[in-house]
């Protein structure tokens, strides 16, 4: 397996606050440059979804993943992984947040495996890019 990507920030908010923000998928295209919509196939009993096909434009990667989503470490953590997309063939993903008091870590690690052959170095790259600006969104809907 490939390694995994992943950075973290520090987030001037509530750690509740930041975790209802990342499971109110939803919302992501209004946020997020790199998620441009989000249709949510099925919910658990607290209304978080579960299964969601989210269309991603992130640098040269344009996809359609659906995705399914698991909060049982929640408020602590929410993770992903990939049901199906149409280039991807591998986006499992994690934001863990370790709350702080009156700011909170955010650590976004993610995998992307795709169906043609990408040079790993270049692949972690695209990845980390993709981390950061996700992450930098995230800060900016949080902090105002």
């Amino acid at each position: 397996m490939a390694e995994i990507s992943s950075k973290t920030v520090t987030i001037e908010a509530s750690a509740s606050d930041v975790a209802a923000t990342l499971a109110d998928l939803e919302s992501f295209p209004k946020w997020s440059s790199a998620i441009k919509s989000v249709e949510v196939h099925e919910r658990d009993g607290s209304s978080r979804p579960t299964s969601a096909t989210v269309k991603i434009e992130a640098g040269v990667l344009k996809d359609r993943a659906k995705l399914n989503y698991d909060y049982s470490a929640f408020p602590n953590s929410i993770s992903f992984t990939l049901e199906e997309a149409d280039l991807m063939t591998e986006m499992t993903g994690s934001y863990s947040i370790k709350d702080n008091g009156d700011s909170c870590d955010v650590t976004y690690s993610l995998n992307v495996q795709v169906s043609m052959p990408v040079p790993d170095m270049m692949r972690r790259k695209a990845e980390m890019a993709t981390i950061e600006v996700a992450l930098a969104q995230l800060k900016s809907k949080l902090e105002g």
